[in-house]
C-alpha cells in the first residue's frame, strides 16, 4: 500500500452511515414506575392518616359525652329528699335549652316532689351514643335502674327506666338540652 492510502484508513469516512446504538428504555421505565408507586404510597399513608385521626377524634367525642351524660343521669336517678334544694339547683346548672326553661317552671314542683320522696340511688345500667346532631349535639340513650327501700325500711323496689338525653357542648362544658324518657 502506498503511503498515501495509510493515511487515509485512519481518518473516518464522513460519508458512511453508521448504525445508531439500540436507546435504552430500562432505567427510565424503572423511574417512572418507581416515581407512580411512590406517590401512590404516600397518597394512601395520608389517607389512612386523616382516617385514623378521624376515627380517633370521633371515639374521644363519643367517649366523653358518654361519661358526662352517665355521670348526669346518675345524680338525676338519685334523690335525696334532706337535701331537695341542692338537687334542683344542681340540675338546674347542668341544663340548657329546652331542659333548663322545662326545670325551671316545674322547679317548684320537682322540689316538693323530691322532698317528699323516700330516698333512692340511681345507677345507669348502659349508654351509648345513638346519633350525633348537625348542631354538635349528641344524643345518647340511657338505660337506668333507680333502687329505693320501702317507707319501713325492709324491702327493697327496683325499677329501671329508658331515656334519650340531648347533650350539647357549650365552651368546655357539657349540658342536657333534651331529657326524654322512652316508654
Amino acid at each position: 500500500m502506498s503511503p498515501r492510502r495509510k493515511i487515509g484508513a485512519d481518518e473516518p469516512d464522513f460519508f458512511e452511515v453508521k448504525p445508531q446504538p439500540p436507546r435504552r428504555w430500562g432505567l427510565p421505565v424503572l423511574a417512572a414506575v418507581a416515581s407512580v408507586l411512590i406517590a401512590a404510597a404516600l397518597t394512601a399513608g395520608t389517607l389512612m392518616l386523616v382516617s385514623h385521626r378521624a376515627d380517633v377524634t370521633t371515639r374521644t367525642d363519643d367517649a366523653q359525652v358518654l361519661d358526662y351524660v352517665q355521670a348526669f343521669m346518675t345524680t338525676y336517678t338519685t334523690l335525696d329528699p334532706f337535701n331537695a334544694n341542692a338537687y334542683t339547683d344542681k340540675i338546674l346548672s347542668q341544663g340548657t335549652g329546652e331542659f333548663e326553661s322545662m326545670f325551671k317552671e316545674k322547679q317548684n314542683e320537682i322540689l316538693i316532689q323530691v322532698a317528699q320522696a323516700e330516698p333512692t340511688t340511681g345507677t345507669v345500667v348502659a349508654a351509648g351514643v345513638q346519633r350525633w346532631n348537625d348542631n354538635g349535639s349528641a344524643d345518647v340513650l340511657v338505660a337506668t335502674k333507680i333502687t329505693s327501700k320501702s317507707p319501713d325500711g325492709k324491702t327493697t323496689v327496683e325499677s329501671g327506666n329508658r331515656w334519650v338525653a340531648t347533650a350539647i357542648k357549650e365552651g368546655q362544658q357539657w349540658k342536657i338540652s333534651q331529657l326524654i324518657q322512652v316508654i
